[in-house]
């Protein structure tokens, strides 16, 4: 059984509200002229970090091209995301090559993406054009090049593809597919703590699907190397774009057939069983210890929250 997840649990990066229009993006005309269009609008990017107007009573990160071009030079590398519902206006991204410290004046703003989801402070869908912008654009930067014969490659297909003009070769944009797993047994789940979460903090565990491999497969090979847990039934939850560069967080549920733990001191500091009330605790910020979960922003949190309130 599938689960849609609740928005208001808030997770970021989902709820992208752009019509993609996907079979126009080989009309290069085409692209080119929605560009030129009035009604354009661009995100703009600066050292991965998003431009945002803070000069309204709500921010954006919308801007026409001209604002952009104020700042630095927008070469030929811009990126169609689409289109917007309602008004059909074309939404670009590109990347601004300018010093940091002279963008941020003049109700314009350089904030990282994980601030922004933190703060929730953008209009809905935003995060989660950001989620692509910023895929998409990471992608162009570190594929300059053709990985069959070493030659410059050529953004073609909206930002969707790059061409080798000399060996002919052509290169898609690639998202790393990432099991994420609260796997329980009864009224208990199990949580771990690797070493780059703040003090306190336990997660659901996670690790990138393999080549070969399915996502079933990959919770429980994942479970069994980090904490020793096998796992039996493995059920599809919900799933969440996380932009740190291009990964798609895969939201499953699973069942363990095991309990004792013989966690993996190379990938966690700590890994162990969690009562309900316990995560109730938690999440409330009332535990004893002080322990907490990751905050909203994450699927890690949306699993969580589903489970103690019964909804796995």
């Amino acid at each position: 059984m599938t689960h849609a997840p609740d928005t208001a649990f808030g997770f970021s990066y989902h709820g992208n509200p752009l019509d993609r229009l996907s079979e126009h993006r080989g009309d290069a005309d085409w692209v080119a002229a929605h560009r030129a269009a009035p009604a354009a609008r661009f995100v703009f990017l600066c050292e991965g970090k998003p431009l945002v107007d803070t000069s309204g009573s709500q921010l954006s990160i919308l801007w026409e091209e001209k604002a952009g071009a104020a700042l630095a030079a927008i070469g030929e590398e811009v990126v169609l995301l689409g289109f917007q519902p309602k008004t059909e206006a074309p939404v670009f991204a590109a990347t601004l090559a300018a010093d940091p410290e002279r963008i941020d004046a003049d109700g314009r703003k350089l904030i990282d993406l994980r601030s922004l989801a933190m703060q929730g402070v953008l209009p809905p869908g935003h995060m989660g054009m950001l989620a692509q912008a910023s895929s998409l654009l990471h992608w162009h930067v570190s594929h300059r090049f053709c990985s069959r014969c070493g030659s410059p490659s050529t953004m073609t297909q909206g930002g969707y593809r790059r061409d080798c003009l000399s060996c002919g070769g052509l290169h898609f944009p690639r998202t790393d597919p990432v099991a994420i797993m609260l796997v329980t047994d009864g009224d208990a789940c199990l949580m771990g703590r690797p070493p780059r979460l703040p003090e306190g903090v336990f997660s659901t565990l996670a690790g990138f699907i393999e080549p070969g491999e399915t996502i079933e497969e990959a919770v429980r090979r994942e479970v069994f190397e980090e904490s020793g847990i096998r796992v039996g039934n493995v059920s599809y939850m919900a799933s969440q774009p996380w932009p740190f560069p291009a990964s798609l967080m895969i939201g499953c549920h699973g069942t363990a057939i095991s309990r004792d733990i013989t966690m993996d001191e190379a990938e966690l500091e700590a890994c162990r069983w969690f009562s309900r009330e316990e995560v109730t605790a938690m999440m409330a910020d009332t535990h004893p210890d002080g322990l907490k979960v990751p905050p909203p922003l994450s699927i890690a949190h949306w699993l969580i929250r589903s489970w103690v309130e019964g909804r796995s």
